[in-house]
């Protein structure tokens, strides 16, 4: 596990953005934290880094899922009004699995649906700007990117 302290928006902006340069297309990013704790922020930061432009960039929390085309396609899930299983049969979710990135806001609504090769990432709060990031990865790819992000957050702190 890698935790973080984000300091600001722009920070956990950017830690999308080191994210993004780790992914590969077949990945898929559960996201979980209280309401307003940076989770869309993020997205927003691994979008820029695939390329979308930010004025598209935005939460799906009525339309339930946004598609964005970048150096890879990136499919952003908000499971906050979904319920269960059948819920995520009706938006067609097992679809986009290997076909992009796939990010999940509220994954932790429904966790079954989140494959164990997931990167989790919680976000706790630590005051109005300071947001604690935490990434989680049991095995496979999930794993891989928390490796990723430890090397360079690890660099990062050398200069």
């Amino acid at each position: 596990m890698l935790r973080i302290l984000s300091k600001s928006p722009s920070e956990t902006k950017n830690w999308g953005k080191r994210l993004s340069e780790l992914l590969r297309g077949d990945e898929v990013i559960a996201l979980s934290g209280d309401l307003g704790s940076g989770k869309t922020t993020f997205v927003k930061g691994l979008a820029l880094g695939l390329g979308v432009s930010e004025e598209y960039i935005g939460s799906p929390s009525f339309t339930i899922l946004n598609e964005y085309q970048g150096r890879l396609p990136l499919f952003h899930f908000d499971f906050y009004r979904l319920e269960d299983l059948q819920d995520l049969e009706g938006v067609g979710f097992w679809d986009y699995l290997g076909q992009g990135v796939v990010v999940v806001e509220w994954a932790s609504k429904i966790p079954m649906a989140i494959p164990e090769e997931a990167l989790w990432i919680h976000f706790d709060f630590w005051d109005s700007e300071k947001r604690y990031l935490s990434f989680e990865g049991k095995k496979g790819r999930g794993k891989e990117l928390v490796e990723g992000l430890s090397l360079r957050s690890y660099n990062q702190s050398q200069f």
